[in-house]
This record gives structure tokens, C-alpha cells and sequence, in this order.
């Protein structure tokens, strides 16, 4: 049983939903992109290039998404340990939903020549903005209420926001993909999950404004102590090597992540010549499964500690890689569906236990500033080109040897990074000003 007391747990419970369904609709709205960049936009905006020329331009758009996600973590940051968590989440939502609804407008290339993929960038920066200040609020609404002994499982369900929206997304695109026609689909089908954006957005919303504020911000303000005018300022002056671990622990596992689920799709159908829905499948399928793992590997922090179980996701990736192209080579959709199911359940161990982590390096006068800096930094190191990189070396070599050795590069710099990052499972984070201390696992 959870240490809370009864009037406690409906706020716990509270933001644990407002976050949860917050971070789904965003994650949502951020993979749908991702999803018909591989599938669908070198054919609506790119097509006066080759296939695989033309998929390259829409990753490079998809990157551009996470080039815009540090200021909007800056910004957000800023106005959330000055003004509150609550007021920016609400903020970040509806500037996401809007952003994702216009991609769905935006007219192809055949319609309104060079102005349709400018659009599109224009509508991608949005989203990164949006997201850049999305992840630290929703984390920090359950992470600073929390009970220290409980508090990696019960923040783990910001991440468990991300398969929702994996599968939110993929399922809506394989639905239309399915019941449609190639020319349908292309025509006008994929643009249906990008215009359903308006119905969530305006349920998050609703959720999020019966959430309360943050206790330890509202402490905070309550003692005067709100931080200085420059909440980053303040963090790079006394925290700047936590924001590196943050990165050094995050970025390694989006590759991984991006890989397996962006990569995957375009590997699947231009390079093995299968149909969309294989790839579609094998990633309903594991994000189904991370909505278990993710939680399960978070309640493991809690007792073994954040850097063990993080080690073993790293370790176990590793080793995972070199069995992965082989089994999805065989164009066998089960063995597929192994091959992504069994990347996922190890990026799980180290996603699951990074909201937790995150949020426990830093103090609470520039928390927000800290956890959305490190987190959308590493977006840019990580995921942002993890795509374009895999098919610009599969490309280059025609092989996946060296997409193989990216990965695992990426993967022992996480390994390296939770070994010289501090372990801070059972900190007090209820306290303004406090920043958990190390503890030894037990």
C-alpha cells in the first residue's frame, strides 16, 4: 500500500490523470508526424525525389521538431518555476493540438508547389516548442507530491504517455491505411488522424485545469523564494554537469527508440518491399506492451535504484541489436514483431525510470528548467536525427552494419552516463529547495 493519507490521494490521483492524458495526446500529436513522415510525406510534399531521397527530407523535417523542443523547454522552464507547473501545461497542450490539426490542412505539394513543405516546417517547429515543455510539467505535477518510496513507479506514468501515443497514432494510421485505398490514403486518409488532434486537445484540457498546482512550488512561492528572474541562468550556474547526465542517460536510449519505431517502418516497406501494416503491427504490438513494462521497470527503481535497472536496459539493448535486423530480415511479421517487441521491453528499463531520476537531480527553484533542458537536449543529440542517420548509413553502405554499431555507440554512452550520474531514489522533493541525495541501493 501506498503512504497516503486519504486527503492526499486525490490529488496524487489527480495528477497522475492530468499528466498521464496530457503526455499521451502530445506524444500523440508528436508520433502521428513521425509515423507519416515515414509512410505518406516524401509522396505528399517530397515527390519530385526519389523514394529514399525523398523519405531522407521528411526524417529531416521530423528533426527539426526536436531542434525546437530545447527552447521550448527553456521557455516553459522558465515561466514554470516562476508562474507554476499548472498554467504552462495548459499552455503546451493547446499549442501542440493546434499546431497538429494544421499539418492535417496543409495542402501537397502538387496543390501549392514549395509552400506546402514550407508549411510543414513551420507547423513541426510548433510542435517541438510544444513539446519542449510539455514532458518536465507533466513529470514534476506528480513527482514533487509523491511518496519518496513510490515515487519512480508513480511518475513512470508520464511515461507510459509515450506507447499511449504510439498507439493512439499508429493504430489511427494503420486503421485509414487499411480500410482505404493507396490513392485514398495519400489523397486525403492521412490527414483524418492529424484532424482528430482537436477532439483531444480539448479533453486534456479539461482534465488539466482540475489538477491543483505543484505543492513544492506552491511552498516555494509562499516563502518568497521563487527562483531567481532567470531560473536557467541559475541552474547552469550551479547544476550544469547534472544537465549533461541528462543528456549522457537519455540520448542513447531515444535512438534506440527511434529506431525501432520510426527507422523500422520505412526499413520494412522500402528496403524489404513488405506491406505498411507489417511495421504498423510490430509497433501497436510493443507499445501495447510498454504501457506494463514501463511501470514495472519504475517500481524496480524504487527498490534496486534508478542506475541499476538503467544499466541493465543499456546492457540488454546492446546485446539485442546484433539479433534484431536478422530476425526482421526474414520478412517473417512475427519474427518482426519479436524483433521490435524485444528492442522496446530494454528501452523500457531505461525510459521507464527517467522521470523519476530526472526530476530528483535537480532543486526545486529551477526544477522545471533543469528536467526540460537535460530531457529536450538529449532529443536533439538523440532522436532528433537517429532516423536520417540509420537511412543515411544504410544508404551509404547498403547494409545495416553500421546502423547496428551507431546504436550500440549510443547505448555504452548511457551505460557510461548512469554509472557517473548519482543515484537519488527516496529524496524529499516535497521541500522547496530540496534536491534528493545520494543513496545507496539496497
Amino acid at each position: 500500500m501506498l503512504e497516503t493519507t486519504a486527503a492526499s490521494e486525490t490529488p496524487i490521483r489527480r495528477a497522475i490523470l492530468g499528466s498521464l492524458v496530457g503526455t499521451s495526446l502530445e506524444w500523440y500529436d508528436f508520433f502521428l508526424y513521425g509515423s507519416a513522415a515515414a509512410l505518406v510525406f516524401n509522396k505528399v510534399f517530397f515527390p519530385t525525389f526519389d523514394p529514399l531521397t525523398g523519405t531522407l527530407l521528411s526524417f529531416l523535417t521530423f528533426a527539426l521538431g526536436f531542434i525546437a523542443r530545447p527552447i521550448g523547454g527553456i521557455i516553459a522552464g522558465h515561466y514554470g518555476d516562476r508562474i507554476g507547473r499548472k498554467k504552462v501545461l495548459l499552455f503546451t497542450v493547446s499549442l501542440m493540438g493546434g499546431s497538429t490539426v494544421a499539418i492535417g490542412l496543409i495542402p501537397s505539394y502538387a496543390t501549392i508547389g514549395i509552400a506546402a513543405p514550407t508549411l510543414l516546417v513551420i507547423a513541426r517547429l510548433t510542435q517541438g516548442f510544444a513539446l519542449g515543455g510539455e514532458w518536465a510539467g507533466g513529470a514534476l505535477m506528480i513527482a514533487e507530491r509523491a511518496p519518496s518510496a513510490h515515487r519512480g513507479y508513480l511518475t513512470s506514468f508520464v511515461q507510459v504517455g509515450v506507447p499511449i501515443g504510439t498507439l493512439l497514432s499508429t493504430a489511427m494510421l494503420y486503421l485509414m491505411s487499411g480500410i482505404l485505398s493507396r490513392d485514398a490514403f495519400l489523397q486525403w486518409g492521412w490527414r483524418v488522424p492529424f484532424l482528430l488532434s482537436i477532439v483531444v486537445v480539448a479533453i486534456g484540457i479539461y482534465i488539466r485545469r482540475r489538477v491543483g498546482e505543484s505543492p513544492a512550488f506552491t511552498e516555494l512561492k509562499a516563502d518568497a523564494r521563487t527562483a531567481t528572474r532567470a531560473p536557467i541562468l541559475n541552474l547552469l550556474k550551479t547544476q550544469p554537469l547534472d544537465v549533461l547526465r541528462v543528456v549522457g542517460i537519455r540520448a542513447g536510449a531515444d535512438i534506440l527508440y527511434y529506431l525501432l519505431v520510426t527507422f523500422m517502418l520505412t526499413y520494412v516497406t522500402t528496403t524489404l518491399g513488405l506491406p505498411r501494416g507489417v511495421g504498423l503491427l510490430a509497433v501497436l504490438i510493443a507499445a501495447g506492451m510498454q504501457l506494463f513494462t514501463y511501470p514495472a521497470f519504475a517500481a524496480l527503481s524504487d527498490r534496486y535504484g534508478r542506475r541499476k535497472v538503467t544499466i541493465f536496459g543499456a546492457a540488454g539493448a546492446i546485446a539485442w541489436m546484433f539479433a534484431f535486423f536478422p530476425l526482421v530480415d526474414t520478412k517473417t511479421t512475427g519474427l518482426i514483431v519479436l524483433a521490435v517487441v524485444g528492442g522496446l521491453f530494454f528501452h523500457s528499463a531505461m525510459y521507464g525510470v527517467q522521470a523519476s531520476w530526472i526530476c530528483e537531480l535537480f532543486e526545486t527553484q529551477h526544477r522545471y528548467s533543469g528536467a526540460s533542458l537535460g530531457y529536450q537536449l538529449s532529443g536533439i543529440v538523440g532522436g532528433s536525427l537517429a532516423p536520417t542517420i540509420a537511412v543515411a548509413l544504410l544508404r551509404a553502405s547498403d547494409s545495416t552494419t553500421l546502423v547496428v554499431g551507431y546504436v550500440c555507440a549510443a547505448l555504452a554512452v548511457v551505460l557510461v552516463a548512469a554509472l557517473l550520474t548519482r543515484e537519488t531514489r527516496g529524496g524529499n522533493l516535497q521541500e522547496s529547495g530540496a534536491v534528493a541525495t545520494t543513496r545507496s541501493a539496497s
